[in-house]
């Protein structure tokens, strides 16, 4: 199979040629989610030519992900993505190798994964991983290609390039709540035209090309088309050891649990099901064995907490109860669970099961 018939429109052009075409075959690039923006940017990698491509996703495919994850066929509904996705590129360019990774990114694997690669592509929609990725990238000295949704809103930037900042110096403050696409709504689109923009920025740092988005960020609008690019500068932060990585993301894993799971466990006594939302947060939350302590006041009240008890930890998106988590751990509770999908997937299940 001829290369040169395949890539002919983009070797012609002269900023590109025989020699970026070279480079585009021998990068090694991460992609973290084959979810919307993920089914965005490996397309157009793998058409391009980009030699080596990881996939790493540890989800199925369900049928509200087809509106916008437009690799995924519906008889695909409830395969991994991960290795659907790795089928999808094999199909559209056999010359590229791919590895499907159907497990989670964690502090446990990171490191070592994004050891094997040159760029780093941020496709997730969870602020949690999103700093574990930074770190991880710092750790291993390897560039990272953002992009993040919000409803009509998406964002992409290009973070520990060229000593560039990081995702850090941008959003300091890692216990900030925001919705994912599954509790604020996406369109397609958006997802897409997003996803097409971290593609274009990792074929420019292949191929050592144009103008990366180091030290800005792009913002794009698809309701009203406007798009604007804001300068941020590198912090004092200092640089993430290796040390550091493992003492923060490895110290304790946060055991997770169903709301359903534990819907039996309501009413017993010896249960606390701890909410560390604000307030004025919602969905309300209304059951039995239940207190609020905002996180930001959970050290000073933890007394009101009884260590004897099985606590059950939620909030909104699962960042939060994540740290809570580890507060508790820290002063010896023995027996928490964080509950999965947090106070979203909480009402909606009251809802079929109580009738709330």
């Amino acid at each position: 199979m001829s290369t040169d018939k395949r890539y002919n429109r983009q070797i012609i052009l002269p900023e590109i040629g025989e020699e970026g075409q070279q480079k585009l075959a021998t990068a090694k690039v991460l992609v973290i989610g084959a979810g919307g923006l993920g089914a965005a940017i490996l397309p157009y990698l793998a058409s391009a030519g980009v030699g080596e491509i990881g996939i790493a996703d540890h989800d199925v495919i369900e049928i509200s992900n087809l509106q916008r994850q437009v690799i995924y066929k519906t008889d695909a509904i409830g395969k991994s993505k991960a290795k659907e996705a790795k089928a999808m590129i094999a199909e559209l360019n056999p010359l590229v190798k791919v590895k499907a990774i159907s497990e989670k990114v964690s502090g446990k694997n990171a490191i070592s994964l994004f050891e094997k690669y040159d760029i780093i592509v941020d496709a997730t929609d969870n602020i949690a991983i999103k700093y574990l990725i930074n770190d991880a990238c710092l750790v291993t000295n390897k560039p990272m290609v953002y992009g993040s949704i919000f409803r009509f809103q998406g964002q992409v930037s290009v973070f520990n390039y060229q000593n560039g900042p990081t995702y850090r110096c941008l959003y300091p403050d890692e216990n900030l709540n925001a919705l994912n696409c599954e509790e604020a709504g996406v369109l397609g689109v958006s997802v897409g035209i997003i996803g097409m923009l971290q593609a274009n920025e990792v074929l420019k740092m292949i191929v050592g090309i144009g103008n990366v988005l180091i030290g800005k960020i792009l913002v794009y609008n698809t309701l009203n088309n406007e798009q604007q690019k804001y300068d941020f500068e590198k912090s004092d932060i200092q640089t993430i050891t290796r040390e550091a990585f493992e003492e923060k993301y490895n110290k304790c894993e946060v055991e997770e649990v169903s709301f359903e799971s534990v819907l039996n466990e309501m009413d017993n006594d010896e249960v606390l099901f701890l909410d560390v939302r604000n307030v004025d947060e919602s969905p309300k939350i209304n059951i039995k064995n239940q207190i609020q302590i905002p996180l930001m006041h959970l050290e000073k009240e933890i007394e009101k907490l009884d260590k004897n008890q099985k606590v059950y930890v939620f909030c909104q998106s699962g960042i939060r109860s994540k740290i809570a988590f580890e507060l508790l751990q820290k002063h010896r509770f023995k027996n928490i669970k964080s509950i999965a999908g947090g106070a979203i997937a909480m009402k909606q299940l009251l809802k079929e099961e109580i009738k709330i």
